[in-house]
């Protein structure tokens, strides 16, 4: 088991996390429902390394949404609107209108980051076998597989994690850090595991830089869901890592994981279910 320990000789490396989707695959009477209204095909978690100073990022994101707040064009929209009413404006892809992705999406442009995605087909079959048709487990595996190469020793790792539910519970979150060790192991990467993991549960408002991994984190699943690139290809070069981690036709050669190098594509688009 991997803990999180306080050793303060140890470096520092501050990560930040937030998904895309969600993790519903059934309605009423466990009926399918991938692919309605307000379900997705996928669910990814994506982790984002900010390669410059953290204090100063928090606050261009900040003065940038009380530029949004300020702005007679953009504060009468009413998903920007509501955001003010409730506590004041975040930025969050899925609700922003096109204007405010627009400014977003070029600060994040200039700015050094990278991230690195995990993303996993809503598969009937698999959640009901592999993960016991528990969203929370499904969501450990993901995150298990994100966090499996970044299990060095002698470097304290602190993950900062967008909260969602009983997902992020500090239990789930254990569990998905034990998974990631055992994989780890097996794959003879380390020979003596002793990374030293904190997680950080915070909100869009709480930590600012989550608002820079949800942006990223939806680029890349409008790629999957709808087949739209535009956003994706715009900032391309700050993804450095997507992996389709249940696309078993592409396992051999690992044809799975999209690099700089092996962009997505339009083809990479999900289709709903046949049954």
């Amino acid at each position: 088991m991997i803990l999180a320990k306080d050793d303060q000789t140890s470096p520092v490396r501050h990560r930040f996390l937030d998904e895309a989707g969600d993790t519903t695959f059934f309605g009423k009477g466990r009926r399918i429902i991938l692919g309605e209204e307000g379900v997705s095909l996928t669910f990814g978690i994506g982790m984002v390394k900010i390669n410059a100073d953290l204090s100063q990022t928090r606050r261009d994101v900040l003065q940038l949404q009380e530029e949004i707040a300020a702005d007679n064009y953009t504060n009468v929209i009413p998903s920007v609107k509501r955001k003010i009413e409730k506590g004041g404006f975040f930025f969050h892809a899925t609700d922003d209108p096109p204007e405010v992705r627009e400014k977003f999406y070029k600060y994040i442009k200039q700015l050094n980051c990278s991230l690195e995605m995990v993303v996993g087909r809503k598969i009937p079959s698999l959640f009901i076998r592999k993960h016991h048709r528990k969203e929370a487990v499904f969501y450990a595996d993901i995150f298990s597989h994100l966090l499996k190469n970044k299990l060095r020793a002698n470097a304290k790792l602190v993950l900062n994690i967008a909260q969602r539910k009983n997902s992020t519970s500090h239990q789930n979150l254990q569990h998905a850090l034990d998974k990631a060790g055992t994989r780890a192991s097996k794959r003879n990467a380390y020979n003596n595991l002793q990374a030293e993991v904190t997680f950080n549960i915070q909100n869009n408002r709480s930590e600012p830089i989550l608002n820079i991994a949800d942006y990223l984190c939806w680029a890349v699943q409008r790629v999957f869901e709808r087949g739209e690139v535009r956003h994706y290809q715009f900032i391309q070069e700050k993804i450095s890592l997507v992996v389709d981690l249940y696309d078993e036709q592409r396992y051999e050669g690992s044809k799975n994981y999209y690099r700089r190098g092996n962009p997505l594509t339009s083809n990479n688009k999900m289709s709903p279910p046949t049954s």
